[in-house]
């Protein structure tokens, strides 16, 4: 009777096997052939070594029956060509011989044979090897079945990574991660990895960087990564604030992540002009600024990872923090903590904090961090990827990040003219200069000059706000403490902004050469003294007092009204080629 399990071994396998005997003996191979025709099988005998290799390659028997002793080519050599032949087909070799000693019987087992059975031969014992040995070449072939399977199932999965990577790629550049104040290193575990890393510059200077560890690997991570990816550079590029992109990129991976999968991640906001910067971290491990003679601020995960909260609950609260030029911000994934040696010994954090706490130099410590992984053992398993990030703080114009070619739109509107007014609360809570600038750069070949456009729409509106409204003072911001404190005094003002408001009226006019755009904001603030805001004397390495001079840079005319709640402003530009 054939069990159950031999049953489901069987499948679609026939039960009347093809077996191959091979014997110089008339009568036994007679004798042994009638047995295995007996039990159902077709038989294919031959008399020799040479002609058992060609029946093999003739019939591919499931099984051979092969006597040791026989002239011309005996056994053994027989049955190591007919196993080279069968390659990865379990085809079993049962040795015929009347040989009695064991080195005689150990040879056969050597030259490939899988069995032996003695001289004169008993039907039962035969007829059990074969249906033990059938068990087992069935099992063979439905191992190497599955083993087939998980291949091609394998293979399809890295097709399908290298899709998503291909996508992924065309959406996540390197915007400026080729600045020379951004080191990184990425170890991937897989083609498609949970760990990202962007970097794009900011319309009207510095630069956003994000780094990210979603759950898992390979499509999952793709089905987040793609989407984040776009809305970081898309909004970065259109001068959006770091809690407007974050907002944005946990609101879409809430909508899209299935429960359990979701991203821990820090951004960061690099301001080179005011030396500040401002640090969101949910949920990575905590990161570090590395300061002048050993001086270093643990940046410790305040917030949830994104994609985990909804929107409502979500908080965008930064950190704000000041560097010294030269002074280094850390960042890295978990991979790097759960890097281990084979005993399971991990990297870990304290042997990490070591390595920084050694650093008196801030430029050693990227260096100290990598040698110190690179050296925890040659061997190490790293159960995660990798990934880690240094940003210096360097003057303005050291940093040299490459700046994407926006597309340029190849038609547009060229001769309009639009009146835009916030109000109210609406003020402290939403910044209208990327709608504004999205607006301005559908004008075709103006788009090259979006940075050009950022800064005097950024400006404008801060002054509308911070001076005409808020009525803060720029003379504040005299000091890096300064800065910080205006900023906490600028919020404080903000909710308390209840009956104001901020109009633009813009209007572009086209010409031969590009065209001239027009910009009026008015607030409703008791207007100032333009005078104040005159730049002095050294303004150029002081955090205020800039702006007025910017503009009267960047602009063909400048002129505010006598109440200082208005300033007209005219920008001529001209086409670029690319």
């Amino acid at each position: 009777m054939v069990s159950a399990q031999e049953s489901h071994l069987l499948g679609s396998h026939p039960r009347r096997l093809r077996i191959l005997i091979a014997d110089d003996s008339d009568t036994d191979r007679a004798i042994l052939s009638a047995i295995v025709r007996n039990q159902g099988h077709d038989v294919f005998p031959v008399t020799n070594g040479i002609e058992a290799i060609e029946a093999f390659n003739k019939e591919r028997p499931h099984l051979v029956l092969l006597d040791a002793v026989m002239p011309g080519m005996d056994g053994f050599e027989a049955a190591q060509h007919i196993k080279a032949l069968a390659g990865e087909a379990l085809v079993p070799i049962i040795f015929l011989t009347s040989l009695s000693d064991a080195d005689a019987l150990a040879r056969c087992l050597d030259a490939g044979g899988d069995d032996f059975l003695s001289k004169p031969y008993n039907r039962t014992i035969l007829a059990a090897k074969i249906k033990a040995f059938n068990r087992m070449r069935l099992m063979h072939e439905t191992v190497q079945h599955q083993r087939d399977l998980i291949q091609a199932r394998n293979d399809r999965l890295v097709r399908e990574q290298s899709t998503a990577r291909n996508v992924f790629d065309n959406i996540a550049h390197s915007g400026c991660l080729d600045a020379p104040n951004i080191r990184y290193l990425i170890s991937a575990r897989s083609i498609f990895n949970g760990d990202v890393l962007f970097a794009s510059p900011k319309p009207a200077g510095g630069f956003h960087l994000f780094v990210g560890d979603f759950t898992g690997h390979g499509l999952p991570a793709a089905i987040g990564a793609v989407p984040l990816a776009e809305i970081f550079y898309g909004m970065t590029a259109k001068g959006f604030a770091i809690s407007d992109i974050l907002r944005e990129i946990n609101t879409k991976l809430h909508r899209i992540l299935p429960t359990g999968l979701f991203c821990c991640a820090a951004m960061i906001d690099v301001n080179l002009h005011s030396q500040q910067i401002e640090v969101w971290n949910g949920g990575l491990p905590e990161g570090y600024l590395v300061g002048q003679h050993g001086k270093h601020t643990l940046l410790k995960s305040r917030h949830l990872p994104l994609g985990v909260l909804t929107p409502e609950r979500f908080s965008v609260v930064c950190e704000r923090y000041t560097l010294e030029f030269g002074e280094r911000l850390l960042f890295f994934s978990d991979g790097l903590l759960e890097a281990a040696r084979p005993d399971g010994d991990m990297f870990g954090l304290e042997r990490l904090r070591n390595v920084i706490r050694n650093c008196v130099d801030p430029g050693a410590a990227f260096d100290g961090i990598v040698a110190a992984l690179t050296g925890f053992g040659p061997d190490r398993r790293e159960q995660d990827d990798v990934t880690l990030v240094e940003i210096v703080m360097v003057p303005e114009d050291m940093f040299l990040g490459s700046r994407p070619i926006p597309d340029i739109p190849a038609i547009g509107p060229k001769h309009w003219r639009l009146s835009y007014e916030v109000r109210n609360e609406t003020l402290r809570d939403f910044n209208p200069i990327p709608m504004l600038l999205q607006i301005c750069t559908e004008v075709p070949g103006l788009r090259l000059h979006s940075g050009v456009v950022f800064t005097i729409l950024t400006e404008l509106f801060s002054n509308a706000l911070e001076h005409g409204i808020l009525k803060l003072s720029s003379e504040e911001k005299h000091s890096a403490e300064g800065f910080s404190a205006y900023y906490a005094e600028r919020e404080r003002r903000l909710r308390s902004v209840k009956t104001d408001s901020i109009r633009f009226d813009i209007e572009h006019f086209p010409d031969d050469e590009g065209g001239q755009l027009r910009i009026t904001v008015e607030d409703t603030g008791e207007g100032f003294d333009v005078s104040t805001l005159e730049p002095l004397s050294g303004a150029e390495s002081r955090y205020s007092g800039r702006g007025i001079a910017l503009l009267r840079s960047l602009c063909d005319e400048v002129h505010w009204s006598e109440a200082g709640r208005a300033v007209n402003v005219s920008y001529r530009w001209r086409r670029t080629s690319l």
